[in-house]
């Protein structure tokens, strides 16, 4: 499983391109908050207004099952709590990523502090910074076979935390060894802290955003099977343009890949012009990759990375686009906390503890202004690097203009409180598993494009736990104080002016009708599924027919076929399709022919805004 290579979400950077991403943050953070004053500064439709973070609770503050506002839970101190030295000590070894502000506030930092909420709940909690996904696993494994052993061990780590649409891959391989320990040493997810909003991005020239059709023949340099690497991936399955998963060759009908040793090195490839020489490949028509003969000088075109390799770009060279991102696809990467099922089990009231405790972190932390520059403060603790100051600008996200004139967007991520998982998890109120959705997109395509690094991928039903979640909400709703999720908001409009993706769909109907044949089924959940990953984005459905017949009759039934595929789509899951998130359904019967008439009788789904 080394051939998937680590998330590093912050890298540290060269004193130049370091004092050029800092001069951005002192720049653009004036926007969001000014931290002497205790005066934050909120964007509304009116402009922006003044807020007092002690006093104020912030406009799209979360309210309670009652109706009633979050209320401040008081910072945490910088003193060791001494009331839980007693208790079960817990490690959590994380990545550097602002989606985990609510648990490390939670904590008071690395260690449980006084006043905090951790030490509320009784948790004695330890939280380290480890970047290396592979090295995660290995500490996991070592903590499970040392556990089994001596239950009293502290050999590795009880908990780590990764990126959502990683966990197919990452669980496959860790849950390979640890099964021979036996199936209750294997791994689960208990938790998810928050997630990533923006700060991973595809990024290419404006043509590329003008017609995704351009990235044909582009080179994109990315960490390999990354989770941004899964951003160019699924974007370019939405645009019908192939990729090529071999990085030694050239395929000029296809988005290509050069491998950076990690997130930082694929800007600065970009920004210094790297080029190499490969092999021109090409595709036959019974589907095989040969080689033309042909070499070719190719050199970076396009980046997928995470903050602050999108600064560098934006700094450096510039050039680039947001042309897809978490902002996009906002279900893809939620942080997933897995830790071992036997000592979940074993320690049962410790795991439902944290979890409560890490839930009020966030609803703190997406309230208050207080807790979140509190966060950032602790966050640059933890993970050694920065200050507070730069983990909250980036938390929030910023727009600016790139070296060549180009606005961008740079960062965002998001918390998560009980709420969000209970939908994330389907336990909420839409009872629709929307991680069920982004586990199986995600482990198809690792599945699919590395069969000889993930043959196969865990059943989601074995490795989610969600008993710890239902048990904290059972243990809230008592009280009627779960605090609200989420929702995304979507504009109304009646055209999309932003186009993201543009896929036709093979959704088969009973002739001359608007039913669906049985074969359909599957077609519409794997469309349910891409749709879920995307659920930033809003919907166009557009049906079509073939030229069998007038259009008097052809346009009202590919009118109906449309209304059906929104229909099927709404009946499934009532929250992830509100009927503002359908820009339009249109038929056009045989109007806007592509090819033969199999070809032509399809659906077509448009993604944007």
């Amino acid at each position: 499983m080394n051939q998937f290579k680590p998330k590093r979400k912050v890298k540290k950077i060269t004193k130049v391109l370091g004092a050029l991403a800092l001069a951005a943050i002192v720049f653009f953070s004036a926007n969001y908050f000014l931290a002497d004053s205790g005066v934050f500064t909120k964007e509304t439709k009116d402009g922006e207004v003044a807020v007092n973070s002690s006093q104020t609770i912030l406009p799209n503050a979360p309210l309670d099952q009652k109706g009633q506002n979050v209320v401040f839970a008081g910072l945490p101190s910088n003193k060791p709590s001494t009331s839980v030295a007693s208790a079960t000590h817990i490690l959590w070894k994380l990545m550097a990523w602002n989606s985990q502000m609510g648990a490390i506030y939670s904590n008071g930092g690395a260690n449980t502090t006084q006043g905090s909420l951790m030490e509320k709940y009784g948790v004695n909690l330890t939280i380290e910074r480890l970047d290396d996904c592979s090295q995660m696993q290995s500490e996991l494994i070592a903590f499970a076979t040392a556990y089994k052993a001596n239950p009293a061990t502290a050999k590795g780590t009880n908990f780590i935390a990764i990126m959502g649409d990683y966990g197919p891959a990452w669980l496959a391989g860790a849950n390979e060894q640890l099964s021979r320990l036996g199936d209750e040493y294997t791994a689960e997810i208990i938790y998810s802290c928050g997630r990533s909003l923006g700060e991973d991005q595809f990024m290419a020239p404006p043509s590329v955003k003008a017609n995704p059709q351009a990235a044909r023949g582009m080179v994109c340099a990315t960490v390999i099977r990354d989770g941004d690497w899964n951003i160019v991936i699924k974007w370019a399955a939405d645009n019908g343009i192939p990729v090529n998963t071999d990085e030694t060759t050239y395929n000029p009908n296809a988005i290509n890949f050069i491998a950076a040793s990690e997130n930082t090195d694929a800007s600065i490839k970009y920004n210094t012009g790297y080029t190499e020489e490969r092999d021109v490949v090409e595709v036959t028509a019974d589907g095989r990759t040969v080689k033309t003969g042909k070499r070719q000088a190719i050199g970076v075109d396009m980046v997928a990375v995470w903050t602050p390799a999108d600064v560098i770009v934006a700094e450096g060279k510039g050039g680039l686009v947001r042309i897809v991102s978490t902002k996009e696809y906002s279900a893809q990467m939620a942080n997933a906390v897995i830790g071992i099922k036997k000592w979940n089990s074993d320690h049962r009231k410790d795991v439902e503890n944290m979890i409560a405790a890490i839930s009020e972190g966030g609803d703190q932390v997406k309230t208050f202004n207080e807790a979140l520059n509190k966060a950032g403060e602790l966050s640059a603790q933890v993970y050694n690097e920065e200050n507070g100051q730069y983990w909250v600008t980036y938390y929030r996200g910023v727009s600016q203009y790139d070296k060549q004139g180009n606005q961008v967007e740079l960062g965002g991520s998001r918390v998560n409180n009980l709420a969000d998982n209970m939908e994330l998890y389907g336990l909420g109120n839409s009872g629709t598993n929307t991680y069920a959705s982004v586990y199986k997109v995600f482990g198809d395509i690792a599945s699919n494009l590395y069969p000889e690094y993930v043959p196969t991928y865990p059943a989601i039903e074995t490795v989610l736990n969600t008993s710890y979640i239902q048990a904290v909400a059972n243990r809230s709703s008592n009280k009627g104080n779960i605090v609200a999720a989420d929702e995304t908001k979507y504009a109304e409009a009646t055209s999309v002016t932003n186009t993201v993706s543009k896929r036709a769909w093979s959704i088969q109907f009973k002739t001359g009708s608007a039913d669906f044949t049985n074969s359909t089924l599957r077609v519409m959940q794997e469309l349910n599924d891409q749709l879920t990953v995307a659920q930033g984005l809003q919907i166009s459905i557009e049906g079509h027919t073939d030229a069998t017949g007038s259009d008097a009759v052809n346009i009202p039934l590919s009118q109906e076929r449309a209304l059906a595929v929104k229909t099927w789509l709404q009946n499934l899951s009532p929250n992830n399709y509100p009927n503002n998130r359908f820009i339009s359904v249109v038929g056009k019967g045989s109007t806007e022919p592509i090819g033969t008439n199999t070809q032509n009788r399809r659906v077509e789904i448009v993604l944007g805004n």
